[in-house]
């Protein structure tokens, strides 16, 4: 069944697919799927507020190296389905929620590309949920991480008074609350440039807003207390697990802000086959860095996945 594809802000080659696909809850998600190109397949795995059209300069590049790709909009994003009560809030009950979304995920790419070499690139949440997949068998024969979210920056008194305080509020039916201190920051396309943790490119951010501008039903704001607790209950279970044992660079900004480098750091200390670069003075998403940071991100990401095809 086509789904809509916002072509006047993606900035990028018409998909050769968008679909809406129904995950075993009944969820409707939106996937989109390029051309595969002659070298295979990335699966595109977006962070938290993402959606297919932010990842339109993305993919371009990608189909410029030799690759297709798909991109999906996760439950609670993008034009997926989401909470029918609070459409701006981020919320998820149970990170499992998400695996449920990679098996459509999965079943939509095998039908458009069963042959082709697979890949994955993932972004922050969406390299929290990657890894899970990752480690329960998801096919890939490597895979790029940009800042994943295999921690947050809390200190554990802070962990632990948010979790107290969220199981009080659950038992009140009022856990669907803005994480506290939630503002400006968490609403892009109003929030000002200078006050953003995401990019030190001014061109892309304005990019990146004029898309909210131009098509608002793609906005997404701050997460709930229940996806924090969720969150926090994920990465804590992943940081027990190995690696999965597939090749892996992983990219990280000086200047993160929004996920635990620390976390990070001792992930890929332990990856048999893992490399992790890190980019001076950048932020949070380096895929959407100035070309600088951007260009060498998605160029190491390519000579990984080159490499794997020998």
């Amino acid at each position: 069944m086509n789904a809509p594809f916002f072509a006047d802000v993606a900035d990028a080659p018409a998909p050769a697919q968008v679909n809406w696909a129904y995950a075993e809850d009944g969820t409707r998600l939106r996937i989109a799927l390029w051309p595969t190109g002659p070298k295979g397949m990335i699966s595109i795995f977006p962070g938290r507020t993402e959606v297919i059209e932010k990842y339109g300069r993305v993919v371009t590049d990608l189909l410029r190296h030799g690759y297709g790709a798909s991109v999906i909009d996760w439950r609670g994003q993008g034009l997926s389905d989401r909470l029918p009560s609070r459409p701006l809030l981020g919320n998820i009950a149970d990170f499992a929620l998400y695996q449920r979304d990679v098996a459509t995920y999965r079943t939509a790419i095998d039908a458009f590309a069963p042959n082709a070499p697979r890949f994955v690139l993932a972004h922050s949440m969406g390299g929290c949920i990657a890894l899970r997949a990752l480690l329960d068998g998801f096919p890939a024969r490597a895979v790029s991480f940009s800042a994943p979210m295999w921690g947050l920056p809390l200190t554990s008194f802070t962990r632990h008074g948010v979790v107290t305080m969220t199981a009080a509020l659950r038992l009140a039916k009022r856990d669907l609350r803005e994480v506290p201190g939630a503002g400006i920051e968490f609403r892009l396309w109003e929030n000002p440039f200078d006050n953003n943790e995401l990019t030190t490119d001014r061109d892309t951010y304005t990019w990146m807003q004029n898309q909210l501008h131009a098509h608002p039903d793609l906005r997404l704001g701050a997460p709930s207390l229940r996806w924090l607790v969720a969150a926090l209950g994920e990465t804590t279970a992943l940081a027990k697990f190995q690696p999965p044992k597939i090749p892996a660079y992983c990219g990280l900004g000086t200047r993160e802000a929004i996920v635990s480098s620390t976390a990070i750091s001792e992930r890929m200390s332990e990856w048999p086959d893992g490399h992790l670069q890190v980019f001076d003075g950048a932020l949070h998403e380096l895929l959407m860095e100035r070309p600088a940071i951007r260009t060498p991100f998605i160029r190491a990401t390519c000579a990984l996945f080159d490499a794997q095809l020998d």
